[in-house]
């Protein structure tokens, strides 16, 4: 016996909460986290159990969704799977993996923080979208999903890759419920992922603990200069030896810039630093101190000898960090990590880095813009941990 009418469907109000209301013979409708109201049937054939969306309330009526599950029924009683059927008409316009994805975020945004929120659909839109985001979803195959994570591996974010891994998983899954698709192909990529390599620089990756170092670091209490070293390299993430051999006579505060030459780069070649606001105060603040001399981090020893190589590693040990979790390097590791999550382009991540190759890619960018993008994602990139920080 039915059990839904129009007013029962009128007086339904959601609550943050994923409901279900049943109408009767599979049917029921199906209140989300976003506030939408949604046909579900399901239904066995062969021996498993199947769901099928049958769109969204008012859009799709009570009667029509009758009317389909019905139709539905007729097609099981002829041994013809009703979910294959519905495949078929749909040829083109079948559900894509874009459609599930941005369905399951509306859903976990009353859920989520609004940052974490954003940077899956970064994340997403960045290293999933252009690759799988217009497939149909029961068509995506284990190797497809591998295909997308070994992109992000072969930039050696492994990370990214992992965190990817389980954003698309989640989006599977979630598509097995609603009855998108039958299941989650990443069940069967569970161990392809490459594992972080050892002697890797170990490095902070979460928001969280990357707000929690920029406090520590304001709160370091020994060197004033070993604390402007680490504040520098958490808003330039250049090499540590990049850093420790900075000279005054290399910084240019009416360019807002830092230019290394190429003798100090482990690519040979010069490389340009933008200087954000932060990145900047950090050296006029330490001017007073240390402008007078050759080296922007002069070692105790004296000003002509720079920080020594241990210095800024000893400080986070200090700072209670271990090896295993923060090291001098891993600044570099930190932002390439989280500026791919943020979605910024990897060219101007890489050049930034000053990997090898970097000024290799998409060569075809106007030289003028290409540096005003990389000005923008440093100040960004400051911007952003200083609200970590708070």
């Amino acid at each position: 016996m039915p059990q839904l009418t129009v007013a029962k469907l009128r007086a339904i109000r959601t609550d943050g909460k994923i409901r279900r209301y049943y109408d009767g013979r599979g049917l029921y409708i199906e209140t989300s986290v976003a506030g939408g109201k949604y046909w579900r049937w399901r239904y066995t054939f062969g021996g498993k159990e199947k769901r099928l969306s049958l769109g969204a309330w008012p859009d799709v009526s009570l009667a029509e969704a009758r009317e389909k599950c019905d139709d539905f029924r007729k097609l099981l009683r002829r041994g013809i799977d009703p979910g294959a059927q519905v495949d078929r008409r749909r040829g083109d316009n079948a559900i894509t993996f874009r459609a599930v994805a941005a369905e399951f975020i509306a859903n976990k945004r009353h859920v989520w923080s609004p940052n974490h929120a954003t940077a899956s659909e970064n994340l997403l839109a960045h290293d999933v979208y252009p690759y799988i985001g217009s497939a149909p979803i029961k068509a995506i195959k284990p190797p497809d999903v591998l295909a997308v994570l070994r992109r992000i591996e072969e930039r050696r974010a492994f990370t990214v890759a992992s965190r990817v891994f389980g954003l698309c998983s989640m989006v599977f899954r979630y598509g097995v419920s609603t009855g998108a698709v039958d299941s989650d192909p990443c069940r069967d990529l569970r161990g392809a992922l490459v594992h972080h390599a050892r002697g890797q620089h170990a490095a902070l990756t979460k928001p969280k603990d990357v707000g929690v170092l920029m406090r520590a670091i304001d709160d370091y209490k020994g060197s004033g200069i070993v604390r402007a070293a680490l504040a520098f390299s958490a808003y330039t993430f250049c090499r540590p030896g990049e850093i420790r051999h900075a000279e005054w006579c290399e910084v240019d505060f009416d360019e807002m810039a830092w230019t290394v030459p190429a003798a100090k780069m482990k690519t040979r070649v010069e490389h340009y630093v933008p200087l954000s606001r932060q990145a900047a105060g950090v050296l006029l603040d330490i001017r007073p101190l240390t402008g007078g001399g050759r080296y922007v981090f002069p070692g105790p020893r004296g000003r002509k000898i720079p920080l020594s190589e241990n210095a800024v590693n000893t400080a986070l040990r200090s700072m209670g960090y271990t090896k295993e979790q923060m090291t001098a390097h891993g600044f570099r590791a930190m932002a390439s990590t989280l500026l791919n999550e943020l979605g910024y382009r990897l060219d101007v991540i890489e050049s930034q880095l000053a990997h090898k190759g970097a000024d290799k890619i998409r060569a075809v960018y106007n030289r003028a813009e290409y540096m005003a993008e990389r000005r923008k994602l440093m100040q960004d990139w400051a911007d952003y941990l200083d609200g970590l920080r708070g």
